[in-house]
């Protein structure tokens, strides 16, 4: 079974309402998703998906995204064995977003650092100029081990 997707509605109600799914990719051909731990609801990343990600994250049930620096799809945790079991797919209400609720496989890592999420780090001003400080130092896997064998 493939998946497709219809164009979109130019009637609002009909894409705030039940009924198909019909995702709005932007000029790009691609959609926002932002991914949550499907038991505590953590932020683990935000990432982009085109049609063919987004068609075989809903046949598989497992996360798959376009990477837009290396221009193709990419399964998540495929080289790090932390793979997303995909539990549940929002979308907003006029369908240019979507929002997956996910189990993390090995590690329990969704960042390539290592750590739980992506937003390991706080914004802040220090004298007068905005800087990135390390809010979570610990890592669940070394990525050197993983990623430069």
């Amino acid at each position: 079974m493939s998946v497709t997707f219809d164009e979109p509605s130019a009637d609002k109600h009909e894409l705030e309402d039940a009924g198909d799914f019909t995702p709005r990719f932007d000029d790009r051909g691609l959609i926002t998703a932002i991914v949550t731990d499907a038991h505590d609801g953590a932020l683990l990343m935000v990432a982009h998906m085109n049609a063919h990600a987004l068609a075989l994250t809903i046949q598989t049930g497992t996360a798959h995204y376009f990477s837009r620096s290396r221009g193709k799809i990419w399964k998540k945790g495929e080289t790090s064995g932390n793979l997303q079991t995909v539990k549940e797919i929002r979308t907003d209400c006029d369908q240019d977003a979507i929002w997956l609720k996910v189990e993390v496989a090995g590690h329990h890592a969704t960042c390539h650092t290592g750590r739980r999420s992506c937003f390991y780090r706080t914004v802040e001003l220090k004298d007068g100029k905005p800087v990135v400080r390390i809010t979570d130092e610990h890592r669940h896997f070394d990525p050197g081990e993983v990623y430069d064998r």
